[in-house]
């Protein structure tokens, strides 16, 4: 049996097709844009869209998560976490060592035995079987 190849960094996010949403929603705005002075903001919603779906994403590597919305980013790195917390919506909360709790874009609990894989054994991979002491 060959050894489990661990990848160097991992990246989660929304599906790039995505923005072909918000560009189609970009063309069914052309008549509403051109009906009156002043309605060409409403390209503002897609445009916003396609911004946030290429930058809203978690980053694992072996220094820890790198968490990016829209027009921040945050570096966690492995040492600053206390665990992670399951949202009622099958979303991932890093709690920090202070306790405060940072929301992980993109990643679900479906995710959780790659983040156990790539932390290098700093988070526990809730789907591996229980050692046998």
């Amino acid at each position: 049996m060959s050894d489990l190849q661990v990848p160097s960094r991992l990246t989660f996010r929304v599906p790039a097709i995505a923005v072909l949403a918000a560009l189609l929603l970009a063309i069914g705005a052309i008549p509403f844009a051109f009906g009156a002075p002043f309605f060409y903001v409403i390209f503002a919603v897609p445009l916003g869209l396609i911004v946030w779906i290429v930058r809203y994403r978690t980053t694992a590597d072996a220094n820890g998560l790198t968490v990016r919305r829209a027009l921040t980013k945050r570096a966690l790195p492995w040492s600053s976490l206390k665990g992670l917390r399951l949202t009622k919506r099958a979303g991932i909360r890093a709690v920090l060592k202070d306790d405060t709790e940072v929301p992980l874009p993109a990643v679900r609990t479906r995710h959780l035995p790659a983040l156990a894989l790539i932390s290098g054994g700093r988070l526990d991979d809730p789907l591996a079987p229980a050692s046998q002491d």
